[in-house]
């Protein structure tokens, strides 16, 4: 498995969203749908990250992981 970059958290209630990070540019979200489905995963592409979600994914990245991280997202 490839090396992972970071992992951020774009929570904004007590559901987890957690999107990981990978040299290899996979990207997987862990999260919550409500509390009786929790911890589920999935892989996406960057077209499948709304804008919205992007923006907070770049806001809340660490700056050290910052350019990677756009990068792989093809973000502005």
């Amino acid at each position: 498995m490839e090396k992972e970059i970071c992992t951020i958290s774009i929570t904004s209630t007590w559901l987890g969203d957690d999107y990981t990070f990978y040299e290899d540019h996979r990207i997987k979200r862990v999260y919550d749908n409500h509390s009786l489905s929790a911890h589920r995963t999935e892989w996406l592409e960057p077209p499948q990250i709304s804008k919205q979600n992007k923006d907070k994914l770049v806001k809340n990245c660490p700056e050290e992981f910052k350019e990677q991280v756009m990068q792989i997202l093809d973000y502005p």
